[in-house]
């Protein structure tokens, strides 16, 4: 599932899970980012509802880079994100993912995925793409093969470590 993001393949990675107490789930989160911010991560709760929360987990050099490039930022502010630095732009699509009713499509750019894929699924909503994986790509196919390829080896590698044992710790 995020197993691409804490192998440093991925940008970023979202995942919902149940919870009965927010304060709780907070809490374990700042735990966890104790264990995970010296290795360059960050977990985060993008959206609670009744009785599951969205977790978004990054690699904020990855995202800052991301985000720099000159189309994503040029996508970003089109939006209305402020674009002074990754955390900023965070924190908006945070606000964002909160307050709206529908999912703002632009979080693709927060996961790594390519401009042109991210324009192309909003533009077509959702329609017309060339493959899927990961993503719905509109752009280079052959590339976002490669990636889901190595995504998905990425993913069994790490999850056979974890069913072997392997600690969040060892696996990062």
């Amino acid at each position: 599932m995020c197993s691409p993001t804490l192998m440093g393949l991925k940008t970023g990675s979202m995942f919902s899970a149940k919870y009965r107490s927010a304060a709780k789930v907070k809490a374990e989160l700042r735990r966890l980012n104790e264990t995970l911010k010296p290795k360059g991560l960050l977990i985060m709760p993008l959206r609670f509802t009744e009785n599951r929360v969205l977790l978004y987990v990054c690699r904020m050099q990855l995202l800052e880079s991301d985000l720099s490039k000159p189309k994503v930022s040029f996508m970003l502010k089109k939006l209305g994100y402020p674009c002074e630095s990754a955390e900023h732009s965070l924190l908006h699509l945070m606000r964002r993912m909160r307050t709206s009713a529908g999912f703002p499509h632009e979080v693709g750019l927060f996961l790594g995925y390519p401009p042109e894929d991210v324009l192309g699924f909003i533009k077509n909503k959702a329609k017309n793409y060339k493959a899927m994986g990961v993503w719905k790509v509109y752009g280079d196919t052959a590339k976002a093969q490669k990636s889901f390829d190595s995504f998905k080896k990425c993913s069994e590698e790490t999850y056979r470590r974890f069913k072997n044992g392997a600690s969040l710790e060892q696996l990062i």
